[in-house]
Order: structure tokens, then C-alpha cells, then sequence
């Protein structure tokens, strides 16, 4: 019997530990919505504007450099510690953060959140692929979709009632009760009984990934500001670190990021998926929403029923694709996500000035049923095919190359809307007053015409890019190996 499996069924209190699990995933989820919505109130308490973008790129820059890391530290050390150090730095982030004195001080706890969070989101997923297997993991990974729904529809309301009514620290330290429930219920019910081995922990792939890595999520999210020059020369160290990482992992015994993980057919898959699913939901989160107030006229509460619609069929579709896996295959669930998506994808093409409401909702609703299923497919096939020594890894990749395709699609639909605007006298200005309903109302359609339309194609050439992606993700479902699924076998099932 595997030391995976050992672990597995020592555990008592399956539930507990779900609860646990989940509660420090919606901790992390909740974060960014909240903070973002109450950023105002932050930004007029301590000034400092200028650093207001590193207040969520610092956090999420060390949260992605540190994702594989810990991934790999769980493989070695087991779920348990390195989850409670997780949650242990995310709270001493968030109660520091309500303590900050200026912009600056905010944005440093914010990375002391950001190293947190590096653990909490892919070893609490991990956990749940170790406790609850083949049929009951499909569902369980379901419902930590949902995580994210409740942060998107609950973190803004939050944010602004707590902003408004409390004072503004409030926003970081609600975490603290969360991280408290599930550390304790950790400490109290989680009994990980792991074989002990002498690990030769690998510091110079580590920093070496952590180089590559920062220097390229850095060079995606601060593209516009530093200039294309300093962009290539900072993509191109990053290039060259993450090259030297992979000479490096491969002369290494227990490399942080094992490169057989990187042969391994569904592993691959779900990687690369992973990127083209985080770029499309940032395109979707981001720039759809300003299609609608912007070229279509109608109120943000269009959009964010838009969105909310998105984010409801998600967790639909991760059920779904529970179905699917158990009865047919994981290709069949991943391909059949992707048509739904591309059925979307189509639709959003399809959008004009003209289009109704429900067009648009419509199209939210494919795209995030279809993406609800990939997302669940992927996480369960590659947990499913990893042993428990490997899991934590494997399950971190994923989670990894997620936030490092969102940060691409930003860099690259943002640049796409800039490109297109630029030309334009008082392009940006504009844009910016069409977006808002009352200021809208003051401009004439003689001198929203050009702008209008050149707002419009470039939304269109994102949503073209986005529908590609779709594209792809089908391509490489189809690619998953025939007859695959939960009812055929697992390796540590």
C-alpha cells in the first residue's frame, strides 16, 4: 500500500477537513475582490496613488512565484504543515495590512500576503485530491468552484459595505476569522501520518524558477508603463533564468519541478489548457464588461449580471463534467466544454451596438459552463494520474499556469486596446467618459463615432483571440488519451 494511501485513510472527519480546505481557498479568492472594491477609501486614508497598481501586483507576484514551490514542499513534508504555515503567513499579511501607515508600508505586507496565499489555494486543493477519490473527488473540486463564485458576487458587496460603514483595515482583517476556523479544524481533525525521508531541497531551482517567473509576471503587468524596450529586455531575462531552470532540473534528484511531470501526456494537456483558460477568463472578466457600457450603452448592472451569469454555470458545469469523467471519459468531458465555450465565443463575435441583453448573458453562460468543465477535468484527471508524492505539484502547475495566463491575457488584450486607441486625439479620455453613464450623456455621437468604432474593433479582435483560444482548448482535448476516465483505474485509487 503507497504512502498516498496510507495517508488518505488515516484521516478521520472527511467533512471537517473539506470545510477546512475550503474556508482557506475562499479566504484567498475573497481577497482580491474585496481589497479592489474598497481601494478608494484605502488610497484617500493613505495617499500614495502612484503604488496603487503594486498593491495587487505585489500580491500576486508572490503568490505565483511561490505556488510550485510549496507545491513541491507539500510532496516532501505533507499537506498539514505547510497549509498551516500558508494560512499562518496570509493572516500575519492581512492583520499588518490593516495596521499599514502609507502606500508603500501596504504594499509590502501585501507580499507577506502574497507568500501566504502562495500555499493556501494549491495545497488546500491538493488535500482535497488526497482525501476524497475517483467519483466523490470530481465533486468535491466541483464545489471548491463555487468558492470562487461566492468571492466574486460576495467580495465587492463586502468590500463596499465595509468601506463605508467600518473603517477601512476591516477590509484585510475579515480574513482572520476564516484562517482561524481552518486552521484549527486542521490542527484537530487532519491526521497525516507520512513516511519521514532525508529530502535534499532544491534552493537553486527554486530561486531560479522564482527569478524566471517574477521577472516575466513583472514584465506582463507593468508592459504598458515600462515601454516595449525594457519589456523584451526583461522577458529575455526571464527567458534565460527559466532555461537555466530547466538545464538545472535535470541533473538535480529531487528537482522542484520534475521534469517527467512535463512528459506526462495529461499533465501537459492540463497545463497548457491552464494558460489558455486564464487568459480567456480575463479577457471575459475585463473587456466584455467594457463592451457593454462602452459600445453597447447599457448599465454595469447588465454587465455584472453578465459576469455573474459566467460565474454561476461554472460550478454547473464542474458538476457536469463529474458526470461525464465517471461515464464516458475525461476527453469527452474536457472536449465537450470546450464546444460549449466556442458556442459562446461565437456569440460574443456575433455582438454590436444593437445586441440585446440577453444575447450577451447568453454568451456568458456557454463560455463559463464550458470553462466550469475544463477547469474540473483537468484538476481531477491530473490528480487522479498522480501518485501522493507527486500530487502537490502536479495539483500547483495548474494552479500556477492559471494566474500566469491571466497576467498574459491582461498584458496582451490590454495592449491590443491601447494599440487601437492610441491613434486617436483623446482616445483614452473618451473611452473613459463613455464608460461612464452621466458623462456619456454629454458627448455626441459625432464625437463618439470614432472613437466608438475603433473601440469596438478592438474588442473584437480580443474576443476573435479568445475565441482561438477556445479553439485550442478543444484541439487538445481531443488529444487526451481514449477511454481515460474515473471508472478506469487511478493511480492511487
Amino acid at each position: 500500500m503507497s504512502e498516498g494511501r496510507r495517508a488518505a485513510e488515516s484521516t478521520r472527519g472527511r467533512v471537517w477537513i473539506f470545510i477546512a480546505a475550503l474556508a482557506s481557498v475562499f479566504m484567498t479568492a475573497i481577497e482580491g475582490t474585496i481589497v479592489a472594491t474598497a481601494m478608494p477609501t484605502i488610497v484617500a486614508a493613505l495617499g500614495g496613488f502612484e503604488l496603487l497598481s503594486w498593491v495587487f501586483t505585489a500580491y500576486l507576484l508572490t503568490q505565483a512565484v511561490t505556488i510550485p514551490i510549496y507545491g513541491r514542499l507539500a510532496d516532501f513534508y505533507g499537506r498539514k504543515p505547510i497549509l498551516l504555515l500558508g494560512i499562518g503567513l496570509f493572516l500575519v499579511g492581512s492583520v499588518l495590512c490593516g495596521f499599514a501607515w502609507s502606500m508603500l508600508s501596504l504594499v509590502a505586507f501585501r507580499v507577506v500576503q502574497g507568500i501566504g496565499a502562495g500555499a493556501v489555494m494549491p495545497v488546500g486543493r491538493t488535500l482535497i485530491g488526497d482525501v476524497y477519490h475517483g467519483p466523490e473527488r470530481a465533486r468535491m473540486q466541483g464545489y471548491v468552484s463555487s468558492v470562487f463564485v461566492g468571492a466574486a458576487v460576495i467580495g465587492p458587496m463586502v468590500g463596499a459595505f465595509l468601506a463605508a460603514h467600518t473603517i477601512w483595515p476591516m477590509v484585510f482583517w475579515i480574513n482572520v476569522p476564516f484562517g482561524l476556523i481552518a486552521a484549527a479544524l486542521l490542527a484537530w481533525k487532519l491526521d497525516e501520518r507520512t513516511e519521514r525521508h532525508r529530502h535534499r531541497i532544491d534552493f537553486v531551482g527554486s530561486g531560479l524558477l522564482g527569478l524566471g517567473t517574477g521577472i516575466l509576471m513583472f514584465a506582463l503587468a507593468e508592459a504598458a508603463r515600462v515601454g516595449p524596450a525594457a519589456t523584451v529586455a526583461l522577458m529575455t531575462v526571464a527567458l534565460v533564468a527559466l532555461v537555466l531552470f530547466v538545464m538545472w532540473e535535470a541533473r538535480v534528484p529531487e528537482p522542484v519541478w520534475p521534469l517527467a511531470l512535463w512528459r506526462d501526456r495529461i499533465v501537459a494537456s492540463g497545463n497548457a489548457v491552464s494558460i489558455a483558460l486564464g487568459a480567456i477568463t480575463m479577457g471575459f472578466a475585463a473587456f466584455l464588461p467594457a463592451y457593454i457600457e462602452g459600445v453597447m450603452g447599457r448599465s454595469a448592472f447588465i454587465a455584472g449580471v453578465t459576469l455573474m451569469a459566467m460565474s454561476m454555470a461554472g460550478p454547473i458545469g464542474a458538476v457536469l463534467a463529474g458526470r461525464i469523467m465517471l461515464q464516458v471519459s475525461y476527453r469527452a468531458a474536457a472536449a465537450s466544454g470546450a464546444c460549449l465555450s466556442i458556442v459562446g465565443g461565437m456569440m460574443m463575435l456575433r455582438l454590436g451596438p444593437a445586441s440585446a441583453a440577453a444575447w450577451v448573458m447568453a454568451s456568458g453562460l456557454f463560455v463559463g459552463f464550458g470553462m466550469g468543465m475544463n477547469n474540473n477535468t483537468y484538476m481531477v484527471a491530473i490528480q487522479a494520474g498522480s501518485g501522493w508524492s507527486q500530487r502537490g505539484i502536479a495539483t500547483s502547475t495548474i494552479v500556477f499556469t492559471r494566474i500566469l495566463g491571466q497576467a498574459i491575457g491582461a498584458a496582451l488584450f490590454g495592449g491590443i486596446l491601447n494599440a487601437r486607441l492610441a491613434g486617436l486625439p483623446g482616445g483614452g479620455d473618451l473611452v473613459t467618459r463613455m464608460l461612464n453613464p452621466s458623462s456619456r450623456r454629454d458627448l455626441s455621437l459625432a464625437t463618439m463615432r470614432p472613437v466608438l468604432t475603433a473601440f469596438d474593433a478592438a474588442l473584437h479582435l480580443v474576443f476573435a483571440i479568445m475565441l482561438g483560444l477556445t479553439v485550442f482548448v478543444l484541439a487538445v482535448g481531443l488529444l487526451l488519451p481514449a477511454g481515460h476516465g474515473l471508472a478506469h483505474g487511478h493511480a492511487d485509487d
